[in-house]
């Protein structure tokens, strides 16, 4: 009975060790993501050759909503 309890913590404890590395894991590719991902944004407002400033209007009117009607119908074709 003892061996079979010993068997169990064993296997407990080797899943826990490959959880704990497996969050490792994701917290080291999720630093590399936003670090590539900022790389990236970086290398294209450069690339651009524009100001913080012409950058932060950019990123206003991205953030802006226009409303917008539909003023034609569409046919539809049966």
């Amino acid at each position: 009975m003892l061996t079979k309890l010993d068997k169990i913590k064993a296997d407990l404890n080797k899943a826990r060790t490959k959880r704990d590395e497996w969050e490792q894991r994701v917290k080291d590719l999720e630093k590399k993501y936003k670090e590539t991902e900022n790389t990236m944004i970086h290398d294209m407002v450069h690339a651009a050759n524009i100001t913080p400033e012409q950058l932060a209007e950019l990123i206003q009117k991205a953030n802006t909503t226009v409303p917008f009607k539909i003023t034609e119908d569409i046919e539809n074709d049966d």
